[in-house]
């Protein structure tokens, strides 16, 4: 973690920005698991037996939080644990941007016990038909998506919720680099 913290970073003042963001985008991707043993559930919603895996990112889609989760857990119980101490490592942070599987007064109130900063739900236009692009929510889905390209992550092969999340950190930390190197 402390490798990507560092490439985060020195990529964010690449780009002219403050080492410290002061906005995030929050969203979660429920991935099936191999027959290894671990911890898993079944996500109801997106009918996927596996894990659920929670980032928050900047808005460069650069990963400030990861966490790894059977995939029974409640969307608005599993940001807690990856909204815990985020205020503390990134001071400046004001707002974080969620969809609506976040919507609920369990999750503001403890958001709003945790600091200065704001849970902002990204709402769909009820008149839209088809897909739809979410400002602001497309760029942690462009961040799934480069986890994507990842065969090592296309499936969570991981016994252990830590092994899961650190793979995720070198993926990320991956193309990271590599946006460095074409800076």
């Amino acid at each position: 973690m402390r490798i990507s913290a560092a490439l985060r970073g020195q990529l964010r003042r690449s780009e002219g920005r403050k080492t410290s963001p002061s906005a995030a985008i929050l969203d979660r991707q429920s991935v099936k698991t191999t027959e290894s043993p671990g911890l898993r559930g079944y996500d109801a919603g997106k009918k996927v037996k596996g894990r659920k895996r929670h980032l928050v990112v900047d808005t460069l889609g650069l990963p400030l939080r990861v966490a790894v989760q059977a995939a029974d857990i409640q969307d608005r119980d599993g940001a807690r644990q990856v909204l815990d101490r985020l205020q503390d490592d990134f001071p400046r942070l004001r707002v974080v941007w969620a969809d609506e599987g976040y919507r609920g007064p369990k999750l503001g109130d403890g958001v709003k016990a945790q600091g200065t900063w704001q849970l902002d739900i990204v709402r769909r236009n009820p008149d839209a038909e088809g897909f739809e692009v979410l400002p602001k929510r497309w760029i942690v889905e462009r961040t799934f998506a480069w986890l994507g390209r990842y065969r090592r992550l296309s499936k969570d092969y991981e016994r252990r919720l830590d092994s899961s999340g650190t793979w995720i950190h070198i993926a990320l930390s991956r193309c990271m680099l590599k946006r460095l190197s074409m800076a």
